[in-house]
This record gives structure tokens, sequence and C-alpha cells, in this order.
């Protein structure tokens, strides 16, 4: 686990504001942004994002439904779209993909943990707000 990890897992779990994964992701030289928008859709992925997530994720996420991310998302199979807002180039693109990968990875973990966690699991993750609290 590293801190790159422990920071997504907490903003996707809402440990962690928003505000301050942005702050954190705008600290990040453009490599490592397009590495971190690449590990979310991977996480999204594992996750068993659905196309069925978008909508709630682009609401979560604070988005219009005009924006770039939105429209991708709502526009094909899953996998295909989070892989085509995982490499938004822009700038303001690139903060609007990561608000919406974290929302997107927030909707799918939640119904992970409903359907197949619930109780003890063994993903570290899931035992976050149990080990800061």
């Amino acid at each position: 686990m590293t801190e790159r990890d422990v920071i997504l897992n907490e903003l996707a779990q809402g440990l962690r504001p928003m505000a301050q994964g942005i702050e954190w992701f705008d600290a990040l030289v453009p490599e490592k942004q397009s590495e971190t928008l690449l590990f979310l859709r991977h996480h999204c992925v594992q996750a068993r994002a659905v196309a069925e997530d978008g909508p709630e994720s682009i609401r979560r996420a604070g988005l219009r439904p005009t924006h770039t991310p939105a429209v991708l998302i709502t526009c094909g199979p899953i996998d295909q779209q989070l892989g085509k807002i995982a490499r938004l180039a822009p700038v303001d693109e690139r903060r609007k993909a990561f608000r919406l990968l974290v929302a997107v990875l927030a909707v799918a973990d939640e119904r992970r943990r409903e359907r197949f966690c619930s109780g003890v699991c063994g993903h570290w993750w899931h035992r976050l707000d149990v080990a800061d609290g």
C-alpha cells in the first residue's frame, strides 16, 4: 500500500475531502497525474464499475453533463470510456477526470462492499476508517 493508494481510497470512501484530493492531484507533475488517472481507472474496473454507475458518479463528482468526462462515461462500454477519461490531457479536463474517476470508484466500491464484503473482508482499503478511528 502506497500513500497514493491510501489517499485515493480515502477520497472514494469520503474519509478525506475532495478539495484536499484535488490539491494533492494538482501538485503532481503531469506524468504522475496521468499515472494516477490510469491507476484510478484500473481500480474502477477492479471494483466492477458498470455503465449504470455513470449518472450517479457524474452527480457525486459535481460535473455538468456537458463536461467532457461526463459525456464520455455515458457514451459506450464502461471499460473503454474509463480509459478515454483517464487519458484526457488538458489540465482542466484532468481535474474533472480525477473527480469523476474517484466518484466512479466510490459508487462501484460501495456496491462491492454491500454484495461481496459485508461483514468481514480482507481488503485493507475497507478498513481505513477503522485504522484511523
